[in-house]
């Protein structure tokens, strides 16, 4: 018996909308539905991972789960929510793309198990690259009238717009192309279900059109919230662009830091959202955060399972490490352990000196550290006040004036980090 996903999306905060009867359809057994995604990059970021939650919780809820990666869709460009196409790919990319995909969704989704709802992962490109231009129209275009298309909200938005490139008609293809994929699984793979952000919808029904005009049968639509954050700000964004999946594009620790530093308002959101715990749990944890909302046990909990999920224990346990050398919690053996990425990345906009190697051969004593060869220190006569009041510290332990920096003391054989009192810092970097 089937459980009841439809049930779990809603206390969970993950369906915007669904197709009447879509609840009764999935609770009659196992049945197949597909999320697109878009490969034009080779990895997801956090923006990806609602549709790929609800992938999750289908095959959990003893369904089959498609992940249609969009080869043919990705060389057109997709016109909800855009103000410009995208650029287009060639197939070695695409190809590349995939199978980079594949391996980050293989930690959400089952695809090697030999049940019945192991998740497949499909390319529309296989299928559009020998359909030819007149058969397109001719098998598929007839069947939808202009009026139509034209009626959905995402072409709407970009003809009532003032961009002066209007829409091209590549664009405006776009719904019937995706359309024809879900005629195309559900004629292939029975596949009744299509999900995606509450932007798709136009995009989905589309194709439940052309099942019921083509196939003869019953496509059912469903849809998820877009996600927000309660300041206005986009979703997934920094200051540094997307929050990638891939750990060479944001390191597990800046992966980590994005969720820890999540406000009130979200975490009790994205709990539910981004974790598989179950709502015993999340409830607990929301009274605990009622009760003292200082502690952040929330967004605490939010991190460490999101990084165990994408990255590994392993990640989330060095994330922790890095996160903790800020305050004060850690040793110089702690520093020393840091990989320069990350060293670099705790201390990001901590001001910079270089200093030639050559000093450090010598020994560099600490006045000229804190302030002739620095600046972090105004002048001696400071730099021997702090020292004497001891609060400073080289690389997490704290020095006396006759202490010298020697290149014993680099990390990563290239930094020296200064402190004053717990939150001010220096970094040497040694050339």
């Amino acid at each position: 018996m089937a459980l009841n996903f439809v049930a779990e999306l809603q206390w969970r905060g993950m369906l915007h909308d669904a197709m009447p009867g879509t609840e009764e359809h999935l609770l009659t057994g196992m049945q197949a539905a597909y999320v697109g995604i878009d490969p034009t990059a080779d990895s997801l970021h956090i923006g990806h991972l609602v549709s790929v939650m609800m992938l999750r919780h289908f095959q959990l809820a003893g369904h089959k789960p498609y992940a249609l990666v969009g080869g043919a869709t990705g060389m057109i460009g997709d016109p909800s929510g855009k103000s410009a196409e995208r650029n287009l790919l060639d197939e070695a990319t695409l190809r590349h793309n995939q199978e980079a995909l594949k391996k980050q969704l293989s930690k959400f989704l089952d695809f090697t198990s030999d049940a019945d709802n192991a998740a497949v992962l499909v390319n529309n490109y296989d299928w559009m690259k020998d359909f030819s231009f007149l058969e397109f129209i001719r098998d598929v275009g007839k069947h939808i009238t202009v009026n139509y298309m034209m009626a959905k909200d995402s072409v709407k938005k970009r003809l009532s717009s003032e961009a002066k490139e209007g829409m091209s008609f590549t664009e405006f293809t776009y719904q019937l192309v995706q359309g024809y994929d879900f005629l195309h699984l559900f004629q292939v793979h029975n596949c009744t279900l299509q999900m995606g952000g509450s932007d798709q919808w136009g995009n989905i029904t589309t194709g439940t059109e052309l099942i019921r005009r083509i196939g003869g049968g019953k496509g059912y639509a469903l849809t998820c919230p877009l996600i927000t954050k309660a300041d206005g700000t986009k979703f997934g964004k920094t200051e540094g662009g997307n929050v990638w999946l891939d750990p060479k594009r944001t390191s597990p620790y800046k992966f980590y830091q994005y969720w820890l530093n999540t406000s009130d308002v979200d975490a009790v959101k994205y709990i539910k959202i981004f974790t598989l715990l179950k709502e015993a749990e999340i409830n607990t944890l929301l009274k605990a955060h009622e009760e003292a909302p200082h502690l952040r046990v929330v967004q605490k909990r939010l991190a460490e399972e999101i990084t165990i999920m994408v990255h590994s224990e392993a990640d989330l346990e060095n994330a922790k490490k890095a996160s903790s050398i800020l305050f004060g919690k850690s040793t110089a053996v702690d520093l020393k352990a840091l990989d320069e990425k990350t060293f670099l990345e705790v201390f990001d906009g901590v001001p910079q000196a270089a200093i030639d190697k050559q000093e450090l051969e010598k020994g560099l004593d600490m006045i000229g550290a804190l302030a002739a060869k620095t600046n972090f220190l105004g002048s001696n006569g400071e730099a021997r006040r702090e020292l004497k009041q001891n609060s400073i510290s080289v690389n997490k332990e704290k020095v006396k004036e006759d202490y010298k920096i020697t290149v014993s003391d680099l990390i990563n054989d290239k930094f020296v980090l200064l402190q004053r009192g717990k939150k001010n810092y220096y970094v040497i970097v040694v050339n």
